[in-house]
């Protein structure tokens, strides 16, 4: 779906309710919060609220450092006890429990019972088809997913996926809203495991763990190969743009495309995950970590630092994740003007 303006829906949602207070659902609490919409969350873990907090205070670290349009007074977090209290009175629940199938249809089962018919349902989930995620529910027209990426409250990714029985104007809502909160939102056009962003991560992913299985590389030169290399370059371009180069793709792929035959890659294949292999990766990982000598925590500063620092590079050119920022930012002034 096209970067659209904030012309329709202009305003985000007055309140959501967000279900899980995990790394996801407290990336969404943070990102809804600081767009002044009021959260209503259910957290069933002792750490829940705890751990949104801290999630809290990184994004309003990142935010003041991302822009210097005028960001609304903050929406409020409520914390609830129960899914109905979660559900009741608001325009979007965003679920993000763990990826297990019957805990999420449970949770999504009582969350259209509970909130208005007209209410929109997303899941989070990283890889479960929304079909699945409707058996439980009444109205199972209005649910879809809605998977963002890590931390929730920068990456302005958020895939949309219908299931079988979820109403279009559904998808063209839920882009609307999503929009308004800074996110640039892509439709998967076929319900497909894993959606589009996920199975093209998880090939490399797949690719770098036998890398290292098989000695080829250690974890930190894997990770500086994706660095220094092809990682920059694709937080402008994807996989296919500009691919061809001058001559075009199909000038590009009768030159190269015979050789997506050799055997380079290990496709789907996937390595054991043994005990010896585990320790490996452990030592290495570790190893790097002290190299670094960052905490998590302060890592995951250096992580939102680094992001925010490839956004305003991007938006100062106008181009890809950066003209979802330009639009957010024009839609926060639109909101700060004084009504007529």
């Amino acid at each position: 779906m096209a970067e659209g303006s904030i012309s329709g829906l202009n305003r985000p949602p007055r309140a959501v309710g967000v279900l899980g207070g995990g790394v996801i659902g407290g990336g969404w609490a943070a990102r809804f919060i600081l767009n002044g919409v009021d959260v209503r969350l259910y957290g069933p873990s002792a750490r829940a609220v705890e751990r949104v907090e801290k999630i809290l205070l990184k994004a309003r670290r990142a935010y003041r450092r991302l822009t210097e349009a005028p960001l609304p007074v903050e929406g409020s977090l409520m914390v609830v006890e129960s899914v109905a209290d979660a559900v009741r009175d608001v325009e979007l629940v965003q679920e993000s429990a763990p990826e297990r199938l019957e805990l999420k249809q449970q949770l999504l089962g009582a969350a259209s019972r509970a909130a208005a018919p007209e209410t929109l349902i997303c899941s989070s989930t990283s890889g479960l088809g929304p079909s699945l995620l409707q058996a439980e529910m009444d109205h199972p027209e209005r649910l879809l997913v809605a998977h963002p990426f890590n931390p929730a409250y920068l990456m302005p990714l958020v895939e949309l996926c219908a299931g079988r029985r979820t109403m279009p104007e559904t998808l063209v809502r839920a882009a609307a809203i999503y929009r308004t909160v800074g996110m640039h939102p892509l439709v998967v056009r076929k319900e497909v495991d894993g959606f589009i962003a996920n199975r093209l991560q998880e090939a490399m992913w797949r690719e770098a763990l036998w890398l290292v299985h098989d000695g080829v590389a250690t974890v930190q030169e894997v990770d500086d190969a994706v660095r220094y290399s092809f990682g920059l370059r694709r937080a402008v371009l994807g996989p296919f743009r500009i691919g061809g180069g001058a001559a075009g793709m199909r000038r590009y792929m009768e030159q190269w495309g015979p050789m997506l035959k050799c055997p380079w890659t290990k496709l789907t294949d996937v390595p054991e995950v043994t005990d010896a292999f585990l320790d490996k990766l452990a030592e290495q990982s570790e190893s790097q970590a002290r190299m670094e000598n960052l905490t998590f925590a302060e890592l995951e500063e250096k992580r939102d630092d680094c992001l925010v620092s490839v956004l305003q590079a991007l938006r100062a050119q106008r181009y890809g994740a950066g003209e979802t920022l330009a639009h957010w930012e024009q839609g926060l002034r639109d909101r700060a003007l004084p009504a007529q």
